[in-house]
């Protein structure tokens, strides 16, 4: 059995050393923008492989090579004389399931987080995945959309909602429309920046879709924390579904020959809401958008474990922590004939992201030394 130690995500990093079975976790160390988690980091990591009775046989890492974690990752293996190896972040999401509850045979992976470096060097973050031990394969991902300014969209959900409006073809009421929220110079600058595609870098992360609804609606602006729009936006759902009929959610989502989930749609009738009188619009609006990515999500999964003969999904991601998408999604799909499995002890956001590396790495050691 393959001794394994992972460096773990950038946000909320912790690591952890896997060895005849068992994980050994470090602290928490959180983000790493700042320089004392980078120390401590380090610090866990010189401990962890003190701990390791034996030697490594691999030190396992983010694919981002800019990620203090892969760089550390990258010299603690060179040091030691292992692999390093780099695992995709939304195929960890799906290995803390695989390793937490002793998955075997293939599954379907179901990641939806704020984002993560995909194998093309995108962002990644809304992903349908088939995974087969050491092998596995992008199904399909929630249909991408333009960044205006990069990563400071993330931070600042009129931006996702701008980026909707240029998607559906209705880039000129940018400026009207978010003038009063953020000024014209910059309402005018991002509609720009769309319509010439500057500095758009495109993600598919499901995470900037919950922005662009809570920007549509008006909800959120911008974000002093993480999720933050997000979370507004699952509160105003969850008061609304409490007191009111679920809403129709036909025709709010299409589903391509590519295999790109579109809640364009649905974003367009957000954008009416937002306009509305009634004073239950906005709310109406939040939980019309829960309902209409679970409604998304069950066909798109339905059909690729139908296509697959596979009968198992798993969930990984930091979306997972909205409960009306978890528990609505699990009991459609148990509905469906199929068995839904989420992180039971382990995060299902990045502070869990270690112990799905050690798997993927474990997976990939084993399918070499089986080749050799």
């Amino acid at each position: 059995m393959s001794t394994v130690l992972a460096c773990g995500a950038w946000l909320k990093n912790a690591a952890c050393l896997l060895q005849d079975g068992q994980i050994t976790w470090s602290p928490q160390h959180g983000d790493l923008d700042d320089p004392a988690s980078c120390i401590a980091l380090e610090a866990s990591v010189a401990r962890l492989v003190a701990q390791a009775d034996g030697a490594l046989d691999a030190v396992a890492h983010d694919l981002h090579p800019d990620f203090f974690s892969s760089r550390l990752a990258v010299r603690v293996a060179a040091e030691l004389g292992v692999p390093a190896i780099g695992v995709q972040h939304h195929l960890a999401h799906i290995g803390v399931v695989m390793a937490e509850q002793k998955v075997s045979g293939a599954v379907i992976g179901v990641a939806l987080d704020g984002v993560g470096m995909g194998t093309d060097g995108l962002a990644w973050g809304g992903e349908l995945l088939l995974v087969d031990g050491a092998q596995w394969q992008r199904l399909g991902h929630l249909q991408a959309l333009a960044l205006p300014g990069g990563d400071v969209a993330a931070r600042e959900p009129w931006r996702m909602a701008a980026s909707v409006l240029h998607a559906l073809g209705r880039g000129t009421e940018i400026t009207p429309r978010f003038t009063g929220a953020v000024g014209k110079m910059a309402a005018q600058t991002v509609q720009a920046m769309l319509a010439r595609d500057l500095r758009c870098p495109l993600t598919s992360s499901a995470g900037r879709w919950f922005d662009a609804a809570a920007g549509a609606l008006g909800i959120s602006v911008r974000q002093g924390a993480e999720a933050e729009a997000a979370i507004a936006l699952e509160r105003l759902a969850s008061a609304y579904l409490t007191s009111h009929a679920a809403p129709d959610c036909r025709d709010g989502y299409v589903i391509d020959a590519a295999g790109a989930l579109d809640l364009r749609p649905v974003l367009a009738r957000l954008f009416a809401l937002a306009d509305s009188i009634d004073p239950n619009a906005i709310a109406f609006g939040a939980a019309l958008f829960h309902l209409t990515l679970v409604d998304g999500l069950v066909d798109w999964i339905t059909a690729a474990a139908g296509t697959h003969h596979l009968s198992t999904v798993v969930f990984g991601g930091g979306c997972f922590f909205n409960r009306i998408l978890a528990e609505r999604l699990t009991t459609a799909l148990h509905h469906r004939g199929l068995r839904t499995l989420l992180p039971d002890v382990v995060s299902c956001g990045d502070a869990g992201l270690a112990l799905g590396q050690t798997w993927v790495a474990s997976q990939q050691l084993k399918e070499v030394s089986v080749c050799v």
